[in-house]
Parts: C-alpha cells; structure tokens; sequence
C-alpha cells in the first residue's frame, strides 16, 4: 500500500493551478458531507437501526482506510466525520429523508461541476480517473494541508 506523503504527492501533481486548489476547498468537503448526507436519507429498519446507519458504515469503513494511512490523519479525518454526520444529521430532522436526498444531490452535482470546471482551469483530469482511490484520498490531502499549516506532521 502506498504512504500518506506518496499519495498525497500523487494528489497534488494534479492540483497546481491555485485557482483549483481553490474551488477544491469549496467543492471536496461540500461533495464529502453530501455522499453522508445521502447515505443518511436510506431507510433503515427502525427496529433494527437509526437513520444514518449507513452513513455510519461509510464513514467507518473510509476511517480505517485512513487510519491505515495515518494515526493522525485518521484522526483528522474523525473529526471531520464527526462534524459531516452531525450536520447531515441536524439536516435530516429539520428536513426529513426526502428533502435530504434532494437538497444534498442537487449540490453534489453542482460541487462536481465545480471540480471539473477547476480541473478544466488547471487543464489536468481529475486524478479519480486514473485511480478511483483518490476519491478517499481529497478529503484527506486537505486534512493535510491543514495540519502542515498547524505544524502538526502526518
């Protein structure tokens, strides 16, 4: 498996032009709590489970894939994980599983016109197209790029 540092390099060598960067700091963390806020919208059984239970499930499993990476990004990545499943969460009951799901893809796509138009800026493909694991690994560079702000190594 590769490092944290190999691919977040990897990451990075796609995301140069700082207009990019830029609509990725909008766009990825607004993309990340919208697949939670999604996955929180599916019915559940209520006699088995509360609602966001496979959001739960998402969030975990995409937690051990950065805890394997990283102690300290996988803690990042907590609590961002965290504060996404509140928000879908508080969003859920003031909206119900219905309006949920619209609210959140109608801004999933519009985030994702975003990347591709900041992708477009940059004149690069998005780097999910040659590696479907950096769907997992945006969230997690700009993590990165906020502990290396606060001197905190990863």
């Amino acid at each position: 498996m590769r490092s944290v540092h190999e691919w977040f390099e990897g990451y990075g060598e796609d995301h140069r032009d700082a207009r990019n960067r830029a609509i990725h700091w909008v766009c990825v963390p607004l993309i990340l709590w919208c697949v939670i806020a999604l996955l929180w919208s599916v019915p559940v059984p209520r006699a088995y489970a509360q609602p966001g239970l496979w959001a739960g499930v998402a969030m975990f499993l995409a937690w051990m894939f950065y805890w394997r990476l990283s102690r300290v990004i996988g803690l990042a990545m907590l609590a961002v994980f965290a504060a996404f499943g509140l928000l879908a969460h508080i969003a859920y009951a003031a909206l119900g599983a219905r309006d949920l799901a619209l609210l959140a893809a109608a801004l999933f796509v519009l985030a994702w016109i975003g990347q591709f138009i900041g992708h477009a800026l940059e004149g690069r493909r998005p780097s999910f197209l040659t590696d479907l694991a950096y769907l997992l690994i945006g969230p997690a560079w700009l993590a990165g790029k906020l502990l290396t702000r606060a001197r905190i190594a990863y």
